[in-house]
């Protein structure tokens, strides 16, 4: 397994050079590292600790669309079938989601958009939808969406899993390293941290909503990122949860889901904020918990951990990946909007061609992703 120290690795030559160590950064690490020389820089003292270890990855295929849909197919089969020896656990254990609400007509065109997609949703009346799911009101259910082709994702197994591949084929991974420099230079890109300097051929920038700060240090137009503030919540219920779908909103003013013998509960905010360690607000929790026992009968009094995280997105909401042509060898990987997990392995899939200049395969949205791309609208948002 491969590791470094600063005094180890100051100067150290790589092909390429990947700052941020969360889902993006580690599954592009996986996929290169068997034939490039992969050094992974990670600002904090673990990999993913900011949006990665944070978000509910629910893997939600049918509801994806554009980009995303195209991304998240390319990723199902890893997840389902992941590589011999990527985990000694499932990857993906089924959950179905359930979309609840007043208003039947809605739910009912979005059943018919769903079904013509291939979908396996079903539309449920009152009845059928209070029986999965016991805690709702029934005044607020006219009928609910039942999609089963769903599923829950194990965040710490996936990113645990594409960490050690990656040093298991020689990448390197440092942590304690703030990128404080970019420079490209005749022989490639230095590279400036807190742990020490380095230099590579290419510069992958998948620094989640710190990417607009590192394309600055680099001397790049930034994408115009927006980090949005996400809260959520673990609630103490009574009621076995366990078999219960991920339970939406209508009008997605909130969600739950079981989580660890608790409800993963969130308001589905998104809250206009800026790159730091992000800490929920109050007033989310306090939204979440009224819509909450609006909608059910749950009775809370009292909530477990809570915890926030940013979700980037750029003016046309789709990601971010491919070379930049301001800088020669500088590669975004960026905008993930909270996708990053459920898309992981068919987004690095296209970086990874991307960087070794190859073509990516015909499924990959290439030209939806570009940061070349007419909807992209590279103006500092924050």
């Amino acid at each position: 397994m491969q590791s470094a120290k600063a005094s180890e690795n100051t100067m150290a030559d790589f092909d390429v050079a990947i700052i941020g160590a969360g889902i993006a950064g580690a599954s592009l690490a996986w996929f290169l590292a068997r034939d490039r020389r992969v050094l992974l820089l990670e600002r904090e003292s673990q990999p993913g600790y900011h949006t990665t270890g944070r978000s509910a990855a629910l893997f939600n295929d049918p509801f994806a669309h554009g980009p995303l849909r195209a991304l998240t197919d390319a990723s199902r089969d890893f997840y389902l079938n992941p590589p011999t020896g990527f985990a000694d656990t499932p990857l993906n254990r089924p959950r179905a989601v359930l979309v609840f609400g007043p208003d039947r007509a809605a739910l009912a065109a979005s059943h018919a958009a769903l079904r013509a997609a291939g979908s396996h949703a079903e539309l449920l009346g009152r009845d059928a939808a209070l029986a999965l799911v016991p805690v709702l009101r029934p005044d607020g259910v006219a009928a609910a969406l039942f999609e089963p082709d769903c599923g829950d994702l194990d965040i710490s197994v996936i990113h645990a899993g594409f960490l050690r591949g990656m040093r298991a084929t020689g990448g390197v991974l440092v942590c304690d390293a703030e990128v404080t420099a970019l420079g490209h230079e005749a022989e490639g890109w230095r590279v400036g941290t807190t742990a020490g300097e380095f230099r590579a051929d290419v510069v992958v920038n998948a620094a989640g909503a710190w990417a607009d700060e590192i394309a600055r240090l680099a001397g790049v137009p930034p994408i115009g990122l927006m980090p949005l503030r996400r809260s959520a919540f673990l609630l103490p219920v009574a009621h076995d949860a366990r078999d219960w779908p991920v339970v939406m909103a209508q009008d997605e003013s909130f969600y739950f889901k079981p989580e660890a013998g608790q409800l993963f509960v969130s308001p589905a905010n998104e809250d206009a904020s800026f790159p730091h360690d992000v800490q929920p607000e109050e007033l989310d929790i306090a939204i979440a918990i009224d819509r909450m026992q609006n909608a059910t009968t749950l009775d809370v009094r009292r909530i477990g951990r809570r915890w926030a995280g940013l979700r980037s997105f750029v003016a046309d909401r789709a990601m971010v990946a491919g070379f930049d042509a301001a800088a020669p060898g500088f590669f975004w990987l960026a905008g993930q909007g909270g996708h990053g997990i459920q898309t992981a392995p068919g987004l690095a899939r296209l970086a990874a061609a991307l960087v070794r200049g190859e073509e990516p395969s015909g499924d990959l949205p290439v030209a939806a992703v570009s940061p070349a791309r007419a909807g992209l609208n590279r103006v500092f948002a924050y």
